[in-house]
């Protein structure tokens, strides 16, 4: 296995491993605000995370959290 062959396979590991953690989300929210609007404010990441935590616990379908 060549350092290239290495070098792919982890970049398709790290790219899993951030959509399944939701890593990625504010990265795509980012892009999408300067796309749509390049002077716009955009959120810090912890902002962004704890407007994403208290919409989810708002939500009646997604259950609530107990602790």
């Amino acid at each position: 296995m060549t350092l290239a062959d290495v070098r792919r396979v982890a970049g398709r590991i790290r790219w899993y491993v951030r959509e399944l953690t939701g890593e990625s989300t504010y990265d795509r929210y980012v892009a999408h605000a300067r796309a749509h609007d390049p002077e716009a404010q955009v959120m810090t990441r912890r902002a962004f995370e704890r407007s994403r935590t208290d919409a989810r616990e708002a939500d009646p379908r997604e259950g609530f959290r107990c602790c």
